[in-house]
């Protein structure tokens, strides 16, 4: 096939005919001079620049089948508007041609054939990994890949081939992809695993330095600054899960009408809200549209939408993070995926506070233990030697009763200094568990009289019992107890009376007795090894008054003594409410009991 000689021949120019296949067959009218024959139709395209081109004539055994003739004018369409970039490079990284998108994110209105490729996309960053992609394609011969940073915020992955036939090889075939929204994804996923780093992280000096609530609310802070610069969420509440109540507690509270963050809600899932269903599910929940959500409650009266996070420590709920929007379906699943992987790092670093304010209360409160237990015992020894001297001076000399009287006061406030000093050092929240729980309320404040010849036993009694509250005082023998409650005033008096039942001078039993003439009711506990009782002591005491439940089996645990402590108590809250006094213990064995004890018992035991 060929154009008409007679209207596009040029008689300044010879005309030329590019044959395909056997020249031979050619019509007759063709000069041989004016025929340049080639092998394959894919030799054709180098050909066709040549302004002297007339036509083609294809041979017929070299006419291509009419489906490869779909397929290519198919190719060309799919090529052309393909949803990613293709382009032909010659070695010199020149456009030979361009596809419609990859002109179109080259921002030029027509193709751009005989520009470097670079220059076509403005001279972009080229960030790896492979920085010189299209020569080591065509140095190589082999596939490369490199992703392109544009002036204008865009990121693109070149892929690079080079031809395979040998009359092309010099040239390469490049695809673009548009991969901005994933390298924004992955510095937006990178940025918040940096800021949830940074969440809880606290130098040493600061670490000293600090108190509690100014490490809560840098921590505040910086949750709100990253919710807001980093993730662009400006409607936020932040609630914290009380473990024990199921109470949503407000933390934090940006964009939120006052009304809504002073609202009740609990880990529930009707009647709470989507905050409530979600502290009650651990489940994350997008409200595209308040209209139609039953669960929603509105935190800001304009709100449409929201999204709702747990708080996760593992498989525990800590609390829960609440967004807002004033537009319908403002949250999709990358809001959700963000604000999750968010709400892991807040949720660590809130661990990490706790366990700080943990640490720092346990080692005040190591302290205040040392330092008490340094002075308990030596106070007591001033206590039982200033009664003692007290009761010699009675009736004799009020001026030196006085003043011994202060050096009492003074004692008892030595150790209740340290102790209240210790309290106000170690937050409530940082109290084991069963520390300050409501079982052990009604052991604060109590005076517990401890009665014992081994020092071990009065040690532990100051340690055990002042973890609670009480304010313990502790006596060798019988003889000291006495003088320590007959010393006693209304401020003084002592809510419990423990003593072991064997003491240097006499029994716990006698003591029982000689207490009964001091009190109208004696508050007492018995001590005793398992199976020691020579003289019936215990079921004495308990025919004259000792509670049933009054007697401790050494060695006893802490819950044991603990639990014996709180039924006296509660029984002497019993007495003063019925106003119902027990009957005074009666001493039987009267006569005996000036007698010397012998042994650590007294013919009073004896039955």
């Amino acid at each position: 096939m060929n154009r008409s000689t007679q209207t596009t021949q040029n008689p300044t120019m010879p005309r030329k005919l590019i044959c395909i296949g056997d020249p031979n067959t050619l019509p007759a009218d063709v000069f041989e001079g004016e025929v340049l024959v080639v092998d394959t139709s894919v030799a054709v395209v180098d050909q066709l620049d040549d302004p002297s081109i007339e036509g083609v004539w294809i041979a017929r055994d070299q006419l291509p089948k009419i489906s490869e003739l779909r397929g290519i004018s198919q190719s060309g369409i799919m090529l052309r508007d393909m949803p990613e970039g293709v382009a032909l490079l010659d070695s010199e990284l020149r456009v030979l041609w361009a596809n419609r998108r990859l002109i179109e994110w080259s921002g030029r209105d027509e193709p751009s054939v005989g520009t470097n490729f670079y220059e076509m996309l403005s001279n972009p960053e080229i960030m790896g990994p492979d920085f010189c992609p299209f020569h080591t394609a065509l140095a190589t011969g082999d596939e490369s890949n490199s992703t392109l940073h544009t002036e204008d915020s865009r990121y693109f992955q070149v892929h690079a081939a080079p031809m395979v036939h040998p009359v092309h090889s010099r040239q390469l075939v490049v695809t673009v992809s548009d991969i901005t929204e994933e390298i924004l994804q992955q510095n937006k996923l990178a940025a918040i695993h940096q800021a949830g780093r940074e969440l809880a992280d606290l130098r040493p000096t600061e670490i000293f330095m600090m108190e509690v609530d100014e490490r809560i609310d840098l921590l505040k802070e910086n949750i709100r600054h990253y919710l807001s610069n980093l993730l662009n969420f400006n409607i936020i509440e932040i609630r914290l899960l009380e473990q024990a109540t199921g109470n949503l507690m407000p933390l934090l509270s940006v964009g939120i009408d006052q009304d809504a963050a002073d609202r009740q809600l609990i880990a529930h899932p009707q009647g709470n809200g989507i905050t409530g269903y979600v502290a009650a599910s651990g489940v994350s929940y997008i409200c595209h549209d308040v209209v139609n959500d039953p669960l929603f409650i509105p935190g800001v009266a304009d709100s449409r939408s929201s999204l709702t996070v747990p708080l996760m420590l593992h498989d525990q709920v800590l609390g829960t993070i609440n967004i807002e929007s004033p537009e319908i379906n403002a949250f999709g699943d990358s809001d959700l995926q963000f604000l999750e992987i968010f709400a892991r790092d807040i949720a660590f670093a809130l661990n990490t506070l706790e366990l700080l304010v943990a640490q720092k209360a346990n080692t005040a409160q190591q302290s205040c233990d040392a330092i008490h237990g340094a002075v308990a015992l030596p106070v007591d020894e001033i206590l039982n030697d200033a009664v003692n001297v007290m009761e010699q001076y009675i009736g004799h000399s009020s001026e030196v009763v006085d003043r011994l009287k202060r050096i009492l006061r003074n004692a008892r406030d030595i150790k209740q200094t340290i102790q209240q000093i210790g309290q106000r050092m170690t937050p409530l929240e940082a109290i084991p568990v069963g520390g300050e729980s409501a079982h052990h309320v009604s052991l604060r404040g109590k005076r517990i009289l401890v009665v014992d010849a081994d020092e071990q036993v009065r040690e532990d009694a100051h340690q055990l019992l002042e973890r609670y509250g009480c304010i313990v005082e502790t006596a060798h023998k019988g003889d000291e107890a006495v003088l320590m409650v007959r010393g006693s005033d209304d401020s003084t008096i002592y809510d419990v009376i423990i003593s072991d039942i064997k003491l240097p001078d006499y029994s716990g039993y006698q003591l029982m007795l000689r207490l009964g003439k001091l009190m109208d009711y004696v508050p007492m506990v018995l001590m005793t090894g398992f199976g020691y009782d020579p003289g019936h002591s215990i079921v004495k005491a308990r025919q004259n008054g000792l509670h049933a439940k009054g007697v401790l089996f050494k060695p006893f645990r802490l819950d044991q003594l603990i639990d014996v402590v709180k039924t006296i108590l509660d029984f002497n809250e019993e007495v003063k409410t019925s106003g119902v006094v027990p009957p005074k213990p009666v001493d039987s064995d009267a006569p005996a009991e000036s007698k010397p004890a012998s042994d650590g018992d007294s013919a009073a035991d004896r039955s």
